[in-house]
């Protein structure tokens, strides 16, 4: 009976902390969104040649792929509550250099900021492993869950702070949104220090398998290009799509709706998207959100008013969680307890270094070809990694 007790208190603090991260999450997942919506719109107002104009969204990718190993190595040492302050005073000083950046015409400096921002991203990244580690077995779903709704909040803050706040600098257009995306990183120091966390466990050196000898299984394989192709082709598109808007004579303020309901796409589904996988599987769950990423490079290819790019991005979003979630649960079946957290680093590092690459490369299709070419781009990807789920699907069998 006595046994019950830890697991009752346990979870009492689980819930706790799981609130306090999904508020962290609102104001930190508001960042990335930030920076999506306006950073290939200003990178185009700072730099000569348009096929750079990009560059800001990718630094910020890249800087998440950058961090992903120094925050966790930085919470081991120190904690996750002080990692997630120091994220925090990192996001408020990379979005203080944005603003910098526009206010000065320098690209170089808003380019700094945004990459600074995603060392931020990095620890944030994280509030979901975050919210489970004090909670029981049973309750492990639930407080990821809470931790999703913050994604949500996230969604409709970062968009709406660019909303209110981007004519506020009639002489630096859109500085004042990066103010916003830092006083948003300053507001969730106040809530990440409430945060009641148990150290950070150490991970066994020299545990399990080689990495090499686990990234070479054709199961890995298959699961890892399938999760790079559903969060590389939504980075992709989702980086032109506010560029591409605003060419096409919509407002900026559509833009950031746009992305508004393409981050809610993304993170709405979250809530069932587990019990989905259980009962029709993950290759199956991982193939429907393939198919649902290339239908809205078909919508898109379809139509430039305000409401064909809105619906291609919600199907982006959805695509998005259906394919990426599934193919990281496709992940979780190639390694042993112990092999855990350096296959899942290498995971995350091949994940945001390919949303990185993505990033990059929209904007020069995007400025050459157009928003067609970037639509057109989707089908290949989407077709090799539909292809390597099913032969995944098919060695099953030979593999049990």
């Amino acid at each position: 009976m006595n046994q019950h007790v830890p697991v009752l208190d346990g979870d009492r603090l689980a819930k706790r902390n799981a609130l306090v991260l999904a508020g962290a999450q609102a104001l930190g997942g508001a960042n990335p969104a930030i920076i999506v919506s306006l950073g290939g719109i200003v990178g185009a107002q700072l730099v000569a040649d348009k096929a750079f104009a990009t560059v800001p969204v990718s630094l910020l990718q890249l800087g998440i792929a950058t961090g992903v190993i120094p925050a966790a190595m930085v919470m081991r040492r120190l904690g996750r509550r002080s990692g997630y302050l120091i994220g925090a005073l990192i996001g408020a000083a990379g979005a203080s250099l944005a603003a910098g950046g526009v206010a000065l015409q320098l690209f170089w400096l808003f380019c700094l900021g945004t990459f600074v921002c995603g060392l931020y991203g990095s620890f944030v990244q994280s509030y979901r492993f975050a919210a489970a580690d004090t909670a029981s077995d049973g309750f492990k779903p639930r407080a990821i869950s809470w931790v999703m709704i913050g994604g949500l909040a996230a969604g409709i803050i970062g968009p709406q702070s660019v909303y209110w706040t981007r004519d506020l600098t009639p002489s630096a257009p859109f500085a004042a949104s990066f103010l916003a995306q830092g006083l948003l990183a300053l507001l969730a120091i106040g809530i990440v220090s409430q945060l009641r966390a148990p150290p950070v466990a150490t991970a066994r050196s020299g545990g399990g398998r080689p990495l090499g000898e686990i990234m070479r299984q054709p199961k890995f394989i298959a699961s890892v290009i399938a999760s790079l192709v559903a969060y590389g082709l939504m980075s992709f598109v989702m980086t032109a799509a506010p560029m591409a808007m605003v060419a096409c004579g919509h407002s900026v303020g559509d833009a950031a709706l746009g992305i508004q309901w393409h981050v809610l796409a993304m993170f709405g589904p979250s809530f069932f998207t587990g019990r989905l996988i259980a009962r029709f599987g993950k290759g199956t769950i991982t193939s429907i959100g393939l198919v649902l990423t290339a239908l809205a490079a078909v919508v898109g290819l379809t139509g430039l008013s305000v409401g064909h790019f809105w619906l291609a991005l919600i199907l982006l979003g959805l695509g998005w969680n259906f394919g990426f979630i599934g193919a990281t649960a496709l992940v979780t079946d190639c390694y042993r307890p112990e092999e855990r957290v350096k296959v899942q680093a290498a995971n995350d590092f091949l994940v945001f270094g390919s949303v990185a690459i993505a990033s990059f490369s929209a904007g020069g299709l995007l400025s050459h070809g157009g928003w067609d070419s970037v639509n057109w781009l989707v089908f290949p990807p989407v077709a090799i990694a539909l292809a390597m789920v099913a032969w995944q699907r098919l060695q099953r069998p030979a593999a049990a």
